[in-house]
């Protein structure tokens, strides 16, 4: 389970910043970036087709979410640290439209269950770049 826990300098700002009425900056954790969701149809067909049959199988369970191309955030604080799994099941979550999973507003559960497809062609290429210095 990822978690974020402040460091003592981090604690002391955040003190010393609430004490003295100052506001920190709202950090904006990004809904998309801007990139397809799959690199080709037969792809997309089968993300399309894993998120489905895992809503399909999860149906009566009211405590399971299941996502597909939804960033999540697993650190409060930092936008940078983020995955966006093709799909993504967390156990333990109401079903519901988010715009993120972030996972300190939701338990701090992370997912359970990760799928990110890549393209075959650039797993063979990088496999045959390094089978050629053997």
């Amino acid at each position: 389970m990822v978690r974020q826990i402040p460091s003592k300098t981090q604690l002391r700002v955040i003190e010393s910043n609430i004490s003295q009425g100052v506001e920190t900056p709202k950090i904006v954790y990004p809904e998309s970036d801007n990139k397809p969701m799959a690199d080709n149809t037969r792809q997309f067909t089968w993300i399309v087709k894993i998120k489905e049959n895992l809503e399909i199988l999860f149906k009566y369970n009211a405590d399971v979410f299941v996502a597909g191309d939804l960033f999540w955030y697993p650190v409060e604080g930092s936008n940078k640290i983020k995955l966006a799994p093709d799909t993504m099941v967390v156990f333990g979550r109401p079903k519901g439209h988010r715009g993120s999973y972030r996972q300190w507003e939701e338990n701090n559960i992370p997912p359970r269950w990760c799928l990110k497809f890549y393209l075959l062609v650039i797993i063979i290429l990088r496999w045959t770049e390094k089978s050629s210095f053997i």
